[in-house]
């Protein structure tokens, strides 16, 4: 079956149909078992496995000196190609262990495939995440933007992975390599250990595949920005393919410059067959100029943005510089044609400097006639400070895991059964307070990016070194109790130690060995409809982000008990439109009880037990055709009940600080939301639409504060030049909404203003 033959010839973009019929080729017959070596057989196609079977057979009874001649095989594209490009639907996903429909898995689970990366240009990992409800972001006081999904923290507990393997939490993210991002949503330890309260994100990396196919994508736009892609995939053999994925940015982005760079080559042999392995290895860098807050205005308590979203008021030797690099090594061993062995071992590092400058108003003595700056006094004079703020951390990891996946049946049952371990290894340096001198240097508000700098005087930093080794086991089997109704009860088992070291030689060390269930049952009616009951758990470790370093008595204790949740979800999930699109709703109740409040950014001292909070609600996917021209993809998160329900946290007379009991949670509004939607209205014309909304929250320890709700409005136009050129436009954030995007307690950074891009694709 070709890639194209999966979509509607009326919905067929013709660059892709096109290059796809150029580049179909006849392949050898497969001409043995596919249980033979990787260079004699293969276990696809379908079709390619009966024929071989049954010749086997006739192998067996036939005398030894016999000569059989095999008819051809025509195969005109492996079942290997990626099937995201063309579509904002899938139907599969590899984050549950192993690939699953996604109709078999008993959460909420949003993915973003190439196709809707591509349709938004969705460069920036964070853009994707944007656009995923239940999303918020905490401003990076640590110089780690923290991600929130359904309230709770998703970056710094390490619930970022690539390929099913825990990603670095340094770098800036690009998805130049990304075949698609997954979120799954709510507790999932039983399938990747420590963290995991609100859910994960699994970006799925591209991977060779058995066909020659390059594409080559340039992008200009507003801020002078420039970005080439480049993706190439040779087929070298009848198993065997190299894939490269290769990215330069650079923007001015009105004094906040970017300058990334990627390469991504990975090489993969006896592709279906018993014995199937890869090796790749990633490379990015990034310099920029960080925008790091912009201060607020409050008007009854809520954030009123006001200096322009695009206006740079850092130094000009502000910077935040990351790399990430790594390899990765993988074997799959098949069994037979139901179960496999898959091992991938990673090692790599990952790197981040910060230095960059904190944006406020000044005091009143300094402000043109003498006057406090306010929403009534802000005008061009208006002076602004920049206070230093630095951050460096450095994390070497290696981390082996194996997957294993049976079908079999047993006591009358059939069973589908995933099993596996994992090891992780992590060498990690901290100076989470490394800002140098203050340059003392001030600004207009209407004098952005004014050149003015400060020497680089900071010298060696002052490493905090944190080491950590988590062994995980896990084990889970489906059972089908009957063609209808299905059981999943799956085990796993943590044993973390972390050791920890600060810059003035305190040392100490922790230690959990903990247990995550998981519990659900599946009812399948007919093939277009599944419902379905889940019960998981979660837990964090105190060493979750190098924060909880050894210090004086009575201070922050390496060897607080890790925090543990547990998520319950009722839902179903839908085939629509003659199986064009999946409908998915969901009920989910998250909570987190023997909290630890803490606040990890700050030098605070005081360890704060909230004790436990909770958050209630429903989830929406919707991913696919409505006809056979128009497509849509929308997801929507609404937490109608959120409440910090036991805490210490004593509320001061002026009702101000931290969030108490009763109160509802920093960063998690009521409702959040995404919408993408294109439709074909010519042959070589496809234009599209989006919304992203979310609704009004607090910042995390300010619950005087609040953020009022927002809708960006995004547009595009695709046009097919020729059969294998196409030129694209964008608009993100058509109406230049200013908004607060990111929240800290005390400042906001704002959503990216208005920008254009035309992009040109050429495929060959």
């Amino acid at each position: 079956m070709t890639r194209d033959a999966l979509q509607p010839a009326e919905n067929r973009p013709p660059l892709v149909a096109t290059m796809s019929q150029r580049k179909h080729r006849q392949r050898p017959a497969r001409t043995s078992s596919p249980l033979q070596p990787a260079s004699q057989a293969t276990l696809l196609p379908l079709g390619a496995m009966l024929l071989a079977g049954s010749v086997g057979a006739m192998a067996q009874t036939a005398p030894t000196t016999a000569t059989v001649t095999l008819p051809t095989v025509e195969v005109t594209e492996s079942a290997e190609v990626p099937q995201t490009k063309n579509e904002l639907r899938t139907t599969n996903t590899r984050i549950g262990k192993g690939t699953q429909a996604l109709r078999d898995i008993p959460q909420s689970v949003t993915v973003m495939t190439e196709r809707l990366l591509d349709d938004r240009n969705l460069d920036d990992f964070r853009e994707v995440l944007r656009t995923t409800a239940g999303v918020t972001f905490q401003a990076g006081e640590t110089g780690e933007e923290d991600v929130r999904l359904r309230g709770f923290s998703l970056q710094q507990s390490g619930d970022i992975y690539t390929d099913g393997i825990r990603d670095g939490a340094l770098y800036e993210r690009d998805t130049f390599n990304n075949d698609r991002v997954e979120v799954l949503k709510g507790s999932a330890s039983m399938l990747f250990g420590k963290g995991s309260t609100g859910g994960v994100v699994n970006q799925v990396s591209k991977q060779p595949y058995l066909l020659d196919q390059h594409e080559v994508d340039y992008t200009f736009g507003t801020g002078k920005e420039h970005r080439l892609t480049g993706d190439f995939n040779f087929m070298l053999s009848e198993d065997s393919a190299f894939r490269l994925n290769a990215m330069v940015h650079t923007a001015d982005n009105y004094g906040a410059k970017l300058n990334k760079r990627g390469i991504a080559p990975t090489y993969r042999w006896g592709i279906g067959t018993r014995n199937e392995f890869s090796i790749g290895f990633y490379h990015l860098e990034s310099e920029s100029k960080p925008t790091y807050n912009h201060p607020w205005f409050l008007s009854n308590g809520v954030i009123v943005p006001t200096l322009p979203a695009r206006n740079y008021y850092g130094l000009a030797s502000d910077h935040l510089d990351t790399s990430a690099d790594y390899a990765t090594f993988s074997h799959t061993y098949r069994f037979d044609r139901q179960s496999s062995l898959t091992t991938r071992v990673r090692h790599g590092r990952y790197e981040r400097d910060l230095w960059a400058s904190v944006i406020g108003f000044r005091p009143a003595a300094e402000q043109p006639g003498g006057v406090a700056a306010s929403i009534n006094t802000l005008g061009p004079n208006t002076v602004l400070g920049r206070t230093a703020k630095g951050r460096v951390g450095i994390s070497d990891t290696t981390q082996i895991q194996s997957d294993y996946v049976n079908s079999f049946e047993a006591l009358g049952k059939k069973h589908d059964l995933i099993a596996g371990v994992d090891i992780y290894q992590e060498d990690a340096k901290r100076a989470n307070n490394f800002p140098g001198g203050n340059s003392g240097l001030t600004t207009l508000v209407g004098t952005p990016n004014d050149g003015d700098s400060r020497a680089d005087t900071r010298g060696a930093p002052p490493f905090n070194t944190f080491d950590a080794r988590n062994l995980g086991l896990y084990i889970q089997d489906t059972v089908s109790l009957t063609s209808e109704f299905k059981l999943i009860g799956g085990l796993r088992h943590d044993n973390f130690k972390a050791s920890y070291v600060t810059n003035a030689g305190v040392a100490n060390s922790v230690s959990a060995s903990l247990w995550s269930p998981r519990v659900g049952a599946l009812f399948q009616p007919d093939e277009n409809t599944s419902y379905y009951i889940s019960y998981g758990t979660s837990f964090n470790t105190s060493g979750d982000t190098y924060q909880f370093t050894p210090g004086a008595p009575n201070t922050k204790d390496a060897n607080t008990p890790p925090e543990k949740s547990r998520n319950l979800e009722i839902g179903s999930k839908f085939e629509l439109f003659e199986k064009r699109a999946s409908l998915g709703a969901a009920f989910f109740y998250s909570e987190k009880y023997n909290e630890r409040n803490t606040d990890p950014d700050t030098a605070s001292t005081q360890q704060l037990l909230s004790g436990k909070r909770h958050a209630a609600g429903m989830e929406f996917n919707l991913a696919g055709r409505i006809t056979p021209k128009w497509e849509i993809f929308y997801n929507h998160t609404w937490i109608p009940n959120a409440k910090i329900d036991k805490s210490n946290v004593a509320l001061n007379n002026a009702g101000t600080g931290a969030q108490v009991q009763g109160d509802r949670p920093g960063l998690t509004p009521k409702h959040s939301a995404s919408l993408w939607t294109t439709y074909l209205v010519t042959p070589k014309l496809r234009i599209g639409g989006g919304l992203n909304y979310r609704g009004k929250q607090n910042p995390e320890g300010a619950r005087h504060v609040t953020a009022d709700s927002f809708t960006t409005v995004d547009a595009m136009a695709e046009y097919t030049l020729t059969d294998s050129t196409v030129i694209k436009l964008n608009v993100t954030n058509l109406t230049n909404e200013l908004y607060a995007d990111s929240l800290y307690r005390g400042f906001y950074v704002p959503g990216a203003a208005r920008s254009i891009q035309v992009s040109l694709k050429k495929m060959f």
